[in-house]
């Protein structure tokens, strides 16, 4: 891999985790980091050993890095990535793709038209020049069950898929959103539990099925009323090309956590994925047969239900940075899963519908 010149954007929780993978993957270096916050900027440039700024574009101008990785709260999550964009930096961008629909549209064609311009040009030899690059951190889909399960609904060796069931049942407490009032918010966060805990599940639901025609269901906020506008509860019906349906349940007033849930009814097996360090994939074949994929176990210092696989996913992003397609987790990709949980809001008359 080609040495790369890397800025963090935002320096809250989440950011611990990119900054071990720039620490740990050969070639990339952490050179800068930016955050509004005075206070959070200073802990942060201390803690890395590099300087430290008050916006995106200043660290441009300071570092000049190759790429830079936004981990700010999801109603900033744009402008920063615009501003990459628009210096001809790549950017891997945290979940979700933007607070709303229409912010997230803004990235969908600055990306796109940053492709386009690239793909255009030529490079040494004649040889087509990549453009620059935005990656969506997604990273369950680098899962051992995810990607198994993937390949096994792919070959059709698990036969059609009549039904699915998915689940997302955590807990919080007030004080983590009065540690961040932006979670509890429409205006900062977009939403509540889909958009922040189970947008993961709603992406992997959609990916192994093949995108959602349709949603029905509601949001509501069942136990944290006093403290967020936001849901804390959600319980939908997707429906998927072919005819299949995902009932999909999500909470954040369970009294701890539980494994992630998916589970499929196919025309060979039933097929369960877990999440989680002690999760993996069963398949309970029809003739009797039991397969099970296991996962990896969590290294990072990071919340061990954010999954296994940022590392991955942010290897993946910079070694396929000279290939002419866009990375194959990118903001028009991201879209899916904003849409469901957007038309979610709409049909509960709840939060931004656009």
């Amino acid at each position: 891999m080609a040495s790369r010149r890397i800025g963090l954007i935002g320096c809250g929780d989440v950011s611990v985790v990119h900054i071990e993978a720039l620490r740990d993957i050969e070639g990339l270096e952490l050179v800068g980091i930016a955050d509004t916050d005075p206070q959070a900027r200073a802990r942060a440039a201390e803690a890395t050993g590099v300087p430290g700024f008050a916006s995106t574009q200043e660290l441009i101008d300071g570092v000049h890095p190759d790429a830079v990785h936004v981990t700010t709260p999801h109603d900033e999550h744009i402008d920063p990535s615009l501003t990459a964009l628009a210096a001809g930096v790549h950017v891997l961008q945290e979940k979700p793709l933007a607070h709303t629909l229409a912010e997230g549209r803004r990235l969908v064609d600055a990306a796109e038209a940053a492709g386009a311009a690239g793909a255009a040009g030529e490079g040494a030899a004649g040889a087509k020049t990549s453009g620059t690059k935005v990656g969506i951190c997604f990273q369950n889909r680098y899962n051992l069950a995810s990607q198994r399960l993937h390949e096994m609904l792919g070959s059709g060796e698990l036969g059609a898929v009549r039904g699915a069931w998915a689940s997302v049942v955590w807990t919080r407490s007030a004080d983590y959103y009065r540690a961040r009032p932006w979670r509890g918010t429409w205006e900062g966060s977009g939403g509540g539990l889909l958009i922040n805990q189970a947008i993961h599940t709603l992406d992997l639901v959609q990916w192994l099925l093949g995108g959602v025609e349709r949603t029905d269901g509601h949001v509501a906020t069942r136990k944290f009323g006093d403290v967020i506008e936001v849901e804390d509860t959600a319980e939908l019906l997707l429906h998927h090309p072919g005819g299949a349906t995902t009932s999909f349940y999500a909470t954040l007033t369970a009294p701890q956590h539980r494994p992630v849930e998916i589970e499929l009814d196919c025309e060979h097996a039933y097929v369960s994925l877990r999440g989680g360090t002690e999760g993996g994939l069963t398949i309970r074949w029809a003739d009797g047969r039991v397969d099970t994929v296991g996962e990896r176990s969590v290294t990072s210092g990071g919340r061990s239900y954010w999954g296994v696989s940022h590392e991955l996913l942010i290897r993946d992003f910079y070694e396929r940075l000279e290939e002419p397609e866009p990375f194959w987790i990118g903001p028009r990709e991201a879209m899916a899963s904003m849409e469901i949980l957007t038309e979610a809001y709409r049909l509960s008359g709840a939060g931004p519908t656009v």
